[in-house]
């Protein structure tokens, strides 16, 4: 499991699955302050921005290219993650921003 600092809450929504109601799971979560989510069993629409974000790595970067390693998916993927999805791709649900831009914009303080 990656955990990664931020200077924002984390809410981690699993897919259905029984892994992730383990204790050991759930106890690495909250040892992190990670707030654990399950979507209700057989409610698909809980998982929309996972399947949308999986859509979009697939079309725009993974079925676009041919890797001759697991190593080179690897850093693609990466690289297309880090450069074209969080800095470069605007995203409709963050106020047509990319990831990058938005949580920084969240930093700033406001002078109203």
């Amino acid at each position: 499991m990656l955990i990664a600092t931020s200077n924002f809450r984390v809410l981690r929504r699993p897919f259905e699955s029984a892994q992730y109601a383990s204790a050991d799971y759930t106890k690495r979560l909250h040892d992190h302050a990670v707030r654990l989510s399950m979507s209700a069993p057989g409610n698909p629409y809980d998982n929309a921005k996972a399947e949308s974000f999986f859509k979009t790595l697939k079309k725009e970067e993974v079925n676009a290219n041919t890797y001759s390693s697991i190593d080179e998916a690897r850093r693609n993927i990466g690289a297309f993650l880090e450069t074209t999805y969080n800095r470069q791709r605007l995203h409709s649900a963050l106020a047509y921003k990319p990831p990058t831009e938005f949580e920084a914009d969240l930093s700033i303080p406001r002078s109203d």
